[in-house]
């Protein structure tokens, strides 16, 4: 991976108490080592407890409450998994309005795991294609998504992955479309 791919790039980490670690901290390191910068922003500023599956992991501090984060700021979204982390986000207006904002602007945005439920309370995924962690399917097909099971998909500025397995290859496709900053155009799966 190029060390200066995302250089000037603003990327926003939203998520809270329940968050599954690794799919916060590998995507949070791809983004660093791409030469971007990181904004950890939760519905407060506040120490956030870690999960790694179903044990308590590590501590991190979000510095942005989410009513005081603006999409414009940023280049890019990702949005991490864990069951607690998107049950809890998608109760918080400011953080639906934030990602929202996101699609409106046509901005890339990354989710992996139970992240997509987020998308599904933002209504954001009509149309599109996603994966997601299975239990998922029938929730992201009701809001009217197209689910498959694959590794990594993409779907305009829009990249799903399931699980943390698959966080190379999410990794390195939220990097690339970080970088390129694309937008819209065809669904493109992979």
């Amino acid at each position: 991976m190029n060390s200066t791919m995302l250089n000037g790039k603003q990327i926003a980490f939203l998520f809270t108490d329940g968050v599954e670690q690794s799919e916060l901290l590998e995507p949070l390191k791809a983004v660093k080592a791409a030469g971007g910068a990181a904004m950890l922003i939760s519905p407060q500023a506040h120490e956030i407890q870690m999960m790694q599956h179903d044990d308590k992991g590590d501590k991190i501090h979000a510095e942005v409450a989410a009513a005081d984060a603006d999409a414009a700021d940023f280049d890019g979204l990702v949005i991490p998994g864990g069951v607690a982390n998107p049950d809890r986000l998608r109760g918080d207006p400011a953080s639906v309005r934030f990602v929202r904002s996101f699609f409106q602007r046509e901005k890339p945005v990354g989710v992996i795991c139970h992240g997509p439920w987020m998308l599904a309370e933002a209504d954001v995924v009509r149309g599109r294609t996603v994966t997601s962690w299975p239990s998922l399917r029938t929730d992201l097909e009701n809001a009217g998504a197209t689910w498959v099971d694959q590794e990594v998909c993409v779907d305009g500025p829009l990249v799903t992955s399931r699980k943390p397995d698959d966080l190379p290859a999410f990794c390195a496709e939220i990097v690339e479309k970080f970088a390129d900053g694309a937008v819209g155009g065809p669904s493109a799966q992979r």
